[in-house]
């Protein structure tokens, strides 16, 4: 059969920088970039014997190919920049409305880490951190630490470091409806539709409540793709810096970062090999790279010791966990599991876009910014699930996970909208064999992790299952204490032939796209109701420590004896100095001590044997405030 026919309608920015352009056809919106009639690329388009899907070498605007790229009139110009506003705004408010009872950590550690780190660059107290050496991180601390700034209590400042989550993420809908039309040329309709429906998927919403990383990452790598996009179609300096600082912003942020610069390594490599770009764009490429690189570890050093850090460096364990024939099975395994999760959260669209992109990557002749933004993104997808997995081997201290899915939900939002995108454009065949691919890949996906399960079962082990581990797989499969790979296949497979079937009807395309919308907002209120909110609740300690009376300027220990996540949110309230522990007797240098309460239990503190008198605390959840008399 000829080739597929997914680029047949693919816009003109999609073709190579030497495509001729050709009037706008008859229909096309003013201010809609006239398209283009590729080079010859050794490719032939689907004809009307092939997928019906249109006359061979349709262009957008024309013929059948009018159902996916259109224009508005130049008076309504006005309207898709204040939409896009207007959806920001309510992609803000909504985040917000979620993260209304959150009002003290539930991540722990990696929340303590970050806000620790940020107080200490606003000027504050320091504090621990749960990070190493090799793979520390200052660039979001440094985001979040104007919320530290003045003098104000914890919860004010846990909201503003929402707030700021909360605009960083939002930032996903606007640029996934630049991913749309730049990458697929779709109407615009579609495009925003498409754009909502990635920017509410809870992989990346989730986590813009709580002070963690990923709430950024999601709109950040949508950003570095499209940048990719934009300088392989039209190569210069600027494309080149503006790719690079993103790559860099990667590294700044988190050890993920590692993947995503050694892709743009590669990237600037190759299109200097292929003498895409001159050596001057690949100074321009790569300074911005060394830049944040520097500036990790100027606020590094910045911070002194002021930040200390727990965790240990990835070394001989990590090597040892892998290196064998079981270790690399169980690496495999992970990478696997991880992979299939993405199929599953978007509803088989990223096994589409996954077909898809390999069938460009094997079209020769084929050279276009289309097809190296999504071999680049394919080689980021399975990167970052091989490095994350590499290095959670590496942990020995802890079960290893059933399911890991947090370092790659930042790739799901790009990955629902090339699905979209694929579906709209191409023809019929062209998307029953995309979709088969991912309904292939969630049937055997499930079966090989039951399968595994199963094994691990039957050996008598367990493994990690915890709350943060795919919180969108919990509630699409029903599975709070157990992975489900069954029920995350029929989720996917059902999900994938109703979207299939759907996106070839026209009059059917935006409104199941917003039912698409209305599922990811239903998912997110149940994960609220059956994950955060239980979390919440195991995780505030009650009363507050302002109200035992405990003032700014005293000196705060804390027991190891109370539980590790009630002495974190005890020790965040205090955010005059650093809290720093100790095993039974307290420091000399303590005013306040914040130790174990359990009467009649022989771990029982009795601070009064130290000279302390107790201040009050919550016998039932085993912690007191005592303050030497």
């Amino acid at each position: 059969m000829a080739a597929g026919s997914e680029l047949t309608r693919r816009p003109a920015f999609a073709a190579e920088p030497t495509a001729e352009r050709t009037p706008a056809a008859p229909g096309a919106g003013a201010g809609t970039p006239a398209p283009a009639v590729p080079a010859s690329t050794g490719a032939v388009p689907d004809g009307p014997g092939a997928d019906g899907d249109g006359p061979a070498g349709a262009v957008p605007g024309s013929g059948a190919a009018a159902a996916v790229v259109g224009g508005a009139s130049a008076g309504r110009r006005w309207v898709v920049p204040v939409l896009l506003v207007v959806g920001w705004v309510l992609g803000v408010g909504w985040r917000m409305w979620l993260a209304r009872n959150i009002e003290l950590p539930i991540a722990h550690t990696d929340e303590d880490s970050y806000l620790n780190t940020a107080r200490a660059l606003a000027g504050g107290p320091g504090g621990f951190s749960s990070e190493n050496g090799p793979l520390r991180r200052v660039g979001y601390p440094m985001l979040i630490s104007p919320a530290f700034l003045g003098d104000r209590d914890f919860t004010a400042s846990y909201r503003l470091v929402q707030l700021v989550n909360a605009l960083v993420n939002a930032t996903l809908f606007p640029l996934a409806y630049l991913l749309g039309r730049r990458l697929f040329g779709l109407r615009r309709w579609y495009a925003l539709a498409a754009a909502a429906a990635a920017a509410t998927l809870p992989a990346a919403a989730f986590y813009a409540g709580v002070a963690m990383i990923d709430a950024v990452l999601a709109p950040l790598l949508v950003a570095w793709l499209l940048a990719v996009h934009h300088w392989v179609r039209r190569p210069g300096p600027l494309a080149a810096a503006t790719v690079g600082a993103l790559a860099g912003a990667f590294h700044l942020l988190h050890s993920r970062g590692l993947v995503i610069v050694a892709v743009h390594a590669g990237l600037v490599l190759l299109l200097l090999a292929r003498r895409r770009i001159r050596p001057g764009a690949v100074l321009a490429a790569v300074l911005p790279v060394l830049a944040l690189a520097l500036v990790n570890e100027a606020g590094i050093r910045l911070l002194g010791d002021r930040v200390y850090l727990l965790g240990d460096p990835p070394g001989g364990g990590t090597l040892r966990a892998v290196a064998s024939g079981h270790g690399l099975l169980r690496l495999g395994a992970a990478i696997g599991t991880q992979l299939w999760y993405l199929v599953v959260i978007t509803f088989g669209l990223a096994g589409v876009a996954w077909a898809a992109a390999v069938r460009e990557l094997r079209r020769p002749g084929r050279d276009d910014a289309y097809r190296w933004t999504l071999g680049v993104a394919l080689v980021t997808t399975v990167g970052v699930a091989g490095g994350a997995s590499v290095i959670l081997a590496g942990i020995t201290g802890k079960p290893l996970d059933a399911i890991y899915g947090r370092y790659v939900q930042m790739l799901a939002p790009f990955w629902v909208l090339v699905g979209v995108g694929v579906l709209l454009v191409a023809g019929r065949r062209a998307a029953v064999r995309r979709a088969a691919v991912a309904v292939g890949l969630l049937v055997v996906g499930a079966a090989l992790i039951a399968a595994r399960l199963a094994y691990v079962d039957s050996r008598g082990h367990s493994l990690r299952y915890g709350g943060f581990s795919a919180p969108d797989l919990m509630a699409l499969t029903g599975g709070w204490r157990e992975l489900r790979p069954v029920a995350g296949a029929l989720v996917g497979v059902a999900g994938c032939v109703l979207l299939v079937a759907a996106l070839r009807v026209p009059r059917l395309r935006v409104p199941v796209l917003v039912a698409l919308v209305v599922v990811n907002l239903g998912t997110m209120q149940v994960i609220t109701q059956r994950l955060v909110r239980p979390m919440v609740a195991a995780t505030e300690p009650t009363p507050r420590v302002a109200d035992l009376g405990i003032r700014p300027g005293e000196r705060v220990y804390a027991s190891v004896g109370v539980h590790y996540i009630l002495r974190f949110n005890l020790s965040h309230q205090v955010t005059w100095t650093d809290v720093r522990w100790f095993a039974d007797r307290p420091p000399a240098a303590a005013d306040v001590v914040l130790a174990r309460w359990a009467p009649g239990q022989p771990d029982d503190w009795d601070g009064a044997r130290h000279g302390f008198v107790r201040l009050g605390g919550n016998p039932t959840q085993h912690w007191a405030a005592w303050r030497r008399g």
